[in-house]
């Protein structure tokens, strides 16, 4: 799978992840940080630099997951 493929992939991962996700007062803050990073995925995504999109995503999808598990 190339690095475009992939990003796209996980994007689309977080889109659902975070419609799923239980998001009260107290995780209003991480989940706007961790949307803010997606947002920064899918504008490096958009100039083809791969290394930092999928840095961002990932970041979003972590700070999801830990406020999931919490």
């Amino acid at each position: 799978m190339d690095e475009q493929t992939r990003i796209t992939k996980d994007i689309t991962m977080f889109e659902d992840n975070i419609k799923k996700a239980t998001i009260s007062t107290t995780n209003e803050s991480i989940v706007e940080l961790a949307s803010q990073y997606y947002e920064d995925a899918k504008y490096y995504l958009g100039k083809k630099d791969y290394f930092t999109a999928f840095g961002c995503i990932n970041y979003a999808h972590g700070l999801l997951d830990a406020m999931i598990k919490f």
